[in-house]
């Protein structure tokens, strides 16, 4: 048997705010999600987003500490045009949300801006440019 990829998790340190983060880029959680000490939502492909309070990963792993430092995972959200990623970023970085890398045009041929979510993870928004 080989293993399937499936979940993706973080652990957050105020679990309703990384809900009303990641809520914004179009993730569905249950409803009182945040009175939970632990929550998924479906990705595109069948993967999960998994997320788990600092207290829930402490109880069952008491020596555990956060790691030092943000922006050891990144995700990334494909959106449908460039002037999406600018409106976005935007609307995340007006939200109050860390705005890392302001929107640019990639060498690579995508528009691209990274925010940071109430962790300090890099949230990465992309969208191919026009050909030409």
């Amino acid at each position: 048997m080989t293993p399937r990829f499936a979940v993706i998790g973080l652990v957050v340190s105020d679990l309703a705010a990384s809900l009303a983060f990641y809520r914004r880029l179009g993730l569905v959680f249950p409803e009182g999600a945040e009175r939970q000490p632990h929550v998924e939502a479906g990705l595109p492909g069948g993967l999960r987003l998994a997320l788990d309070t600092e207290d829930t990963v402490r109880s069952f792993h008491p020596a555990w500490r956060p790691p030092a430092g943000g922006g050891r995972t990144s995700l990334a959200f494909a959106c449908d045009s460039p002037a999406d990623v600018d409106a976005v970023y935007a609307e995340l970085v007006g939200a109050g949300h860390h705005g890392e890398l302001k929107p640019w045009d990639a060498a690579w041929g995508m528009r691209y801006a990274v925010v940071h979510d109430p962790d300090g993870n890099g949230v990465d928004l992309f969208a191919a440019l026009p050909a030409g």
